[in-house]
C-alpha cells in the first residue's frame, strides 16, 4: 500500500500524516501485546491465530519536494509489489517552487525520511538552506536535475548588454543569475525525466534494499517515453517560422532544446520568477514580440499574470496569453494532474496558440 500525501497547505498533510503514523503505532501495540508469551509464569500461551498474525512492517518514508517530482516518484512507489512505502510531497497544488517556503513539520519530515527527492539546481529557493543541513546530518538527498546533464542558462546578447547598460547592468544580471548558472527547468526534456524516473528506483533500491524500485523505476521511464510521443505528434502541427515562443521567466529552455524550438525572449529576466523586470527590459520584449510576429506570451499558472497580461496590451495587434503548468500540476478537472498530462496538455495548448 503506498500512502502519498500532497499538501494543501504549509501543515495540514503533515498533521494527517502524523495521524496515519500514530495509528500504525496503536496497532503495532496491539499486535505486539498479543503475541506476547508467558511460559512458567502463568501468562497466557497465544492462540493459533495469534500466532499466524503476519508482523506489521512499516514501509520507506520518501519526501519529494514538488508536485512534478511527485508524480513521477509516486508511480514508481505505487508499482513495487508489495511496497508499504509513505510519500510526502512537500509543495502543494499550484505553488511556485520558486517562492515556497517550508514548515517546521515539513522540514520535520525530511529529516526523517528514508530519501529526499529534491529537484536541486536553485530551483527550491526557500528549501537551499535546509537542504544542505539535511545533507550535512546525513540525511539522504538526491538533487535530480544535477544528474541529467542541466543545460546552462544562456545570454544570448552579452556584448550587446556591456555595451549599452555598462557595469552596473552587468551586476543586475550577475544578481538575476544568484540562483544557479544552471537550468533547472530539466522535466520539460521528458527524456531527461525518464532518466530521472530510472536514477530514483535505483536510489530507492539501494536505499531499502526492496529490488523492484528499480525495475519500476525503469517501467515508468518507458511510460514517460512513450507519453513524450503524444507530445511530440501534437507539436508537429507547429510549423518551423512559428516555433517561436516568449514566456513568463526562463523555464523553457529545455523545451525548446528537445523540440526544436526557439526561446525569443522572457517577461522576467532570469531563470526565476522572483525577479522584476525593468521597463526598458519590457520594452525591449516588445520589440522582439512585434519584430518577430509573435502570436501569443505563454504564462504561468503558479504565478500572477499581471505582467504578461499588461505586456500584451502593449502590442499594437491582437496577442494570445496562454496559461501553461510550469512548476506544479493542476488540480481535479485541469487535465494536469500527472506529470506525462501535464506534458502532453502544455504540448496542445503551445501548438493551438502557434497555429491559429
Amino acid at each position: 500500500m503506498l500512502t502519498i500525501i500532497i499538501n494543501k497547505g504549509y501543515g495540514e498533510g503533515m498533521t494527517l500524516h502524523r495521524a496515519a503514523l500514530a495509528l500504525l503505532s496503536s496497532s503495532l501495540l496491539v499486535v505486539a501485546g498479543c503475541s506476547a508469551t508467558e511460559q512458567g509464569d502463568g501468562s497466557e500461551a497465544p492462540t493459533s491465530d495469534q500466532a499466524a498474525a503476519p508482523a506489521v512492517v512499516e514501509g520507506p518514508s520518501v519526501v519529494v519536494t514538488t508536485t512534478i517530482l511527485g508524480s513521477v516518484v509516486g508511480n514508481i512507489l505505487s508499482c513495487a509489489v508489495g511496497s508499504d512505502a509513505s510519500m510526502t510531497v512537500v509543495m502543494p497544488i499550484g505553488a511556485d517552487p520558486h517562492d515556497f517556503q517550508p514548515s517546521s513539520e515539513q522540514v520535520a519530515a525530511m529529516s526523517t525520511a528514508e530519501l529526499v527527492v529534491a529537484n536541486g539546481l536553485f530551483l527550491e529557493e526557500g528549501l537551499v538552506s535546509v537542504l544542505e543541513s539535511l545533507e550535512t546530518d546525513g540525511v539522504n538527498v538526491l538533487h535530480v536535475a544535477e544528474l541529467v546533464d542541466p543545460l546552462p542558462f544562456v545570454d544570448e546578447h552579452p556584448d550587446e548588454h556591456a555595451r549599452d547598460h555598462g557595469d552596473d547592468h552587468a551586476d543586475e544580471a550577475a544578481d538575476e543569475r544568484a540562483h544557479g548558472d544552471f537550468d533547472p527547468h530539466f522535466w520539460f526534456d521528458m527524456e531527461r525525466m525518464a532518466l530521472v524516473a530510472e536514477l530514483v528506483g535505483s536510489e530507492l533500491a539501494t536505499a531499502t534494499g526492496v529490488s523492484d524500485y528499480e525495475d519500476c523505476g525503469v517501467s515508468v521511464a518507458t511510460e514517460i517515453r512513450s507519453a513524450e510521443a503524444d507530445v511530440i505528434a501534437a507539436l508537429q502541427a507547429v510549423p518551423e517560422e512559428s516555433r517561436i515562443l516568449v514566456t513568463d521567466h526562463d523555464a523553457f529552455g529545455y523545451f525548446a532544446d528537445r523540440y526544436d524550438f526557439h526561446v525569443a525572449g522572457v517577461v522576467i529576466p532570469g531563470g526565476s520568477t522572483l525577479a522584476d523586470p525593468s521597463s526598458r527590459e519590457l520594452a525591449e520584449l516588445v520589440e522582439v514580440i512585434e519584430r518577430e510576429n509573435v502570436p501569443a506570451i505563454f504564462a504561468n499558472t503558479a504565478t500572477s499574470s499581471d505582467v504578461v497580461t499588461s505586456l500584451a496590451a502593449e502590442i499594437g495587434r491582437d496577442i494570445h496569453v496562454v496559461a501553461l503548468f510550469v512548476g506544479s500540476l493542476g488540480g481535479p478537472g485541469s487535465g494536469a494532474e500527472d506529470y506525462t498530462s501535464m506534458m502532453v496538455l502544455n504540448a496542445s495548448l503551445i501548438a493551438d496558440a502557434l497555429t491559429d
